[in-house]
């Protein structure tokens, strides 16, 4: 795990994933790093890990700093050790079915979705947000289940008719209490991927949910719903790598 700079909520992400890997008997290492090393510095000690055995999976904590190109520094980790699964080649085996790791927030949502025994096949799944970390690979895993899948965001037009029709609903567009419960289709499975801070000690996702959870058949909590499932995911791709390390 590497970080760069002192983010408050990198640190505690970091921490967690920590704890998560000493829970489950994984060796972590972690790199702090101050937000004025360079861009050569840092793709330097991914190198290193690419070629360090004892390693089989490396995670860099995003946002970096501004000097810091973040599309070059996850194009430095080799994809077979892209745990987060956001190299190029990894989205591409997405794209196709054929992949060896799923981002985690994704992951975590199908697995979700998966253990309460709701059946994705022919249903209609709108998936409100399109970043390459949760919206875009959202959408190709429902797709793969035979959803039929529509990609929605904030400049959509119309977007409450469009959620409304909704039976799997996923929530991942980063702005706090988006999603009305007039948005929601009764009986809807409701899958609020935010986590917004909007005071110090109150962390909101980006669905209304005292009014959603009225009219929805199942509903994701935030805290404690999605973000656990993410970290779970991680330890999931990091086990897969080092099996997939082990055979080479």
């Amino acid at each position: 795990m590497i970080l760069v700079g002192e983010d408050p909520a990198s640190k505690v992400y970091v921490n967690n994933k920590k704890k998560a890997c000493e829970y489950i008997g994984i060796n972590s290492y972690e790199y702090l790093l101050p937000a004025e090393t360079s861009q050569e510095e840092l793709i330097s000690l991914i190198e290193k890990l690419n070629n360090d055995e004892r390693v089989s999976g490396i995670l860099c904590q995003l946002p970096v700093p501004d000097h810091i190109d973040d599309q070059a520094i996850i194009n430095a980790i080799a994809p077979e050790k892209d745990v987060d699964a956001f190299h190029p080649v990894n989205v591409g085996k997405i794209m196709t079915g054929n992949f060896d790791f799923v981002p985690c927030t994704p992951a975590g949502v199908m697995e979700l979705i998966n253990e309460s025994g709701i059946d994705v096949c022919g249903k209609d799944c709108v998936v409100v947000g399109r970043s390459n970390i949760v919206g875009k690979p959202m959408a190709m895993l429902l797709l793969h289940r035979s959803g039929t899948v529509t990609i929605c965001h904030s400049k959509t037009r119309e977007l409450a008719e469009i959620t409304r029709k909704a039976d799997i609903l996923v929530a991942a567009v980063g702005i706090p209490e988006f999603i009305k419960g007039d948005m929601i289709k009764p009986g809807a499975v409701v899958i609020d991927v935010g986590i917004n801070r909007i005071a110090p000690k109150k962390l909101v996702g980006d669905v209304e949910f005292e009014a959603a959870e009225k009219i929805a058949g199942a509903i994701t909590p935030v805290p404690g719903g999605v973000g656990p499932m993410t970290i779970a995911m991680l330890m999931k791709n990091t086990v897969k790598a080092a099996q997939i390390n082990a055979q080479k």
